[in-house]
């Protein structure tokens, strides 16, 4: 079962929550009342939920679904030019949307908001 580390938003310390195996990280949330993430629609369309995600495998090349990508590109968490490319190195710099990750392996999720360096 993948143990899954949120740092940083209004956390004093790290929290450290055992998720089932490909569980989706906003199910995670729901059910713990202790992490301070926002989210609003929970079906990746209002962006509130962007998150940055370390994990061993790191960095890889990762196909990103197009609803997600557009999203992350309207809210600016990517440049425009993202909008010309499906692939992406899997990297603890780019930002994610929670409800399109699954708890598949051991992740550090990042809760810090982004800062005006961050937004393209």
């Amino acid at each position: 079962m993948p143990a899954l580390s949120f740092v940083g938003g209004a956390l004093t310390q790290p929290l450290t929550v055992v998720a089932t195996p490909d569980e989706p990280i906003l199910d995670l949330v729901r059910r713990c009342d202790d992490l301070p993430l926002s989210w609003r629609c929970g079906r990746g369309t209002c962006g509130t939920c962007a998150v940055r995600v370390s994990h061993q495998q790191q960095p890889q090349p990762l196909l990103m679904s197009r609803k997600e990508r557009n999203v992350l590109v309207r809210h600016r968490y990517l440049p425009q030019s993202a909008l010309q490319q499906d692939t992406f190195i899997d990297s603890p710099a780019l930002w994610r949307l929670a409800c399109y990750l699954t708890a598949n392996q051991p992740l550090v999720i990042s809760l810090d908001p982004p800062s005006s360096e961050d937004v393209s």
